[in-house]
């Protein structure tokens, strides 16, 4: 049976083009993207899923020495990822159930797991905690409140969710991670929802 996952990555996937025309390449994360890395060793390997093109996260954290492993559904994008960045790691891969069979010192899910059902979004937890080991930075942007819409991309409707403030908090709890800072619509950040904790 289809997902809405499986139908975001195959939107992606068809409208890679579009999608790296229209991501801002301001890099306005940045002061979160510095504060994920001040917490991270020197070269982390960082973990990060639903890269997309990699441009420009991804390419922002490789330029400070990280060693970066992308994962992501959508084949052209990777290909995408791969061509700017040959000497990072990239998979083609579906982020709900990934084993890596490896740990990291930083796993970022920017934009990402905001595509993904409820229930989903719950069990993402066990593959953050899969690959953290003790003292492994992990950050994530969600929605502000529980809820379920649609937007659109290249014209076509597209999906997202999210769990509500507390059930966030627990499944970090649960997970073994301690939430260091949470900001709901950042204003210097786009409005984004942004989640920064550490694996105890």
């Amino acid at each position: 049976m289809t997902t809405k996952n499986d139908q975001v990555i195959d939107s992606y996937n068809r409208h890679w083009h579009e999608w790296i025309a229209l991501r801002s390449q301001t890099l306005f994360e940045k002061p979160w993207l510095d504060k994920f890395l001040n917490e991270l060793p020197n070269k982390p390997h960082i973990l990060d899923l639903g890269c997309g093109s990699g441009e420009p996260i991804a390419s922002y954290l490789h330029q400070q020495s990280a060693q970066i492993t992308g994962v992501d559904g959508a084949a052209n994008l990777i290909s995408a990822a791969r061509a700017k960045m040959p000497d990072a790691t990239w998979h083609t891969a579906d982020m709900r159930g990934l084993d890596l069979g490896r740990r990291f010192d930083g796993i970022l899910g920017w934009n990402s797991t905001f595509h993904l059902s409820p229930d989903e979004q719950r069990a993402m937890f066990r593959v953050f905690q899969r690959h953290a080991a003790r003292g492994t930075v992990l950050m994530f942007t969600t929605g502000t409140k529980a809820d379920e819409v649609m937007g659109e991309f290249a014209g076509e409707p597209i999906y997202y969710s999210s769990l509500s403030h507390e059930d966030y908090c627990a499944l970090l709890t649960e997970h073994g991670f301690s939430l260091r800072e949470h900001v709901s619509e950042d204003p210097s950040c786009g409005q984004h929802t942004i989640w920064l904790a550490k694996h105890d």
